[in-house]
């Protein structure tokens, strides 16, 4: 048993957390994975790896989709991580070794990180505007990678990103993953703010922020594209397993954006 950290309520609670470890493909020194966690008095805890890896993801969000297609009625919420899948239940509606057993055996219906991604997902064309006075970071970031600030943005533009998981703020995105070349650590220091739709990037990922925040990860690209838009019938606009291509344009042709809507440009199709 170990403890955990959650925020409910307004404010962060700890909890225990009893493990189990269910046979899997995925193994490595510290043993086999998926690990099943009870997580206090209502939450149950999938976890496909220690570390981010695409089939540990692929895991956490196949996983959580079989969760939603079961409809099992005693589940009040679902969510993932970038490695894990989490479940919330009504401990009077079923107890927590007979929900533990309903997520074990479903766990062993499949090898989850072959599954395919969850259904219903959208692939979205963002126009950025990289580097210069909106992004001023990139050649910093370029040259950690070891690249020119032209070949940085080849690369990211050509990269499809997957929403690997929502955090941190509300319908913000974490992105990957990006070429080798882009495992460049945070800074060392914070950033004392960057704006709503900057694009920023550390350790092979690319958050788009939602909101206007500090930030230690370097601001190389900026959007209009709002993530969060609390007053629509559905606030957070990309969900984990859409996938973000980010197209360069001029930095004149940022101003006119605005007068794209809230999308600021952006077009999505749907992915198959």
């Amino acid at each position: 048993m170990h403890l955990g950290l959650a925020f409910r309520a307004g404010r962060w609670q700890s909890y225990a957390m009893t493990e189990t470890s269910l046979v899997s493909p995925q193994q490595d020194g510290a043993g086999r994975w998926p690990r099943v966690a009870l997580t206090g008095f209502d939450g149950i805890v999938v976890r496909f790896a220690d570390s981010l890896s695409e089939p540990a993801n692929r895991a956490a969000l196949a996983f959580r989709a079989a969760l939603e297609r079961a409809g099992w009625s005693a589940v009040l919420e679902t969510s993932t991580s970038l490695v894990s899948t989490y479940l919330r239940f009504d401990p009077l509606g079923c107890d927590h070794a007979r929900m533990q057993a309903q997520v074990e055996t479903l766990l062993a219906e499949h090898d989850w990180y072959a599954q395919p991604l969850p259904e219903g997902r959208k692939l979205w064309r963002v126009p950025t505007v990289f580097g210069g006075d909106l992004a001023p970071q990139l050649p910093e970031a370029a040259a950690r990678a070891g690249l020119s600030a032209d070949e940085a943005v080849r690369q990211i533009a050509e990269t499809r990103l997957r929403v690997q998981t929502i955090g941190f703020a509300p319908g913000q995105p974490y992105l990957g993953e990006l070429p080798p070349a882009f495992d460049i650590p945070r800074q060392t220091d914070l950033t004392p703010q960057v704006p709503e739709g900057a694009v920023v990037v550390a350790i092979r990922q690319i958050v788009l922020f939602s909101v206007s925040t500090p930030t230690g990860w370097r601001h190389i690209g900026q959007t209009r594209f709002r993530l969060f838009r609390p007053d629509a019938p559905d606030p957070f606009v990309l969900r984990p397993g859409d996938e973000v291509l980010f197209d360069p344009i001029p930095p004149e042709h940022y101003a006119a954006l605005a007068a794209a809507g809230p999308d600021g440009g952006a077009r999505w199709e749907a992915l198959p």
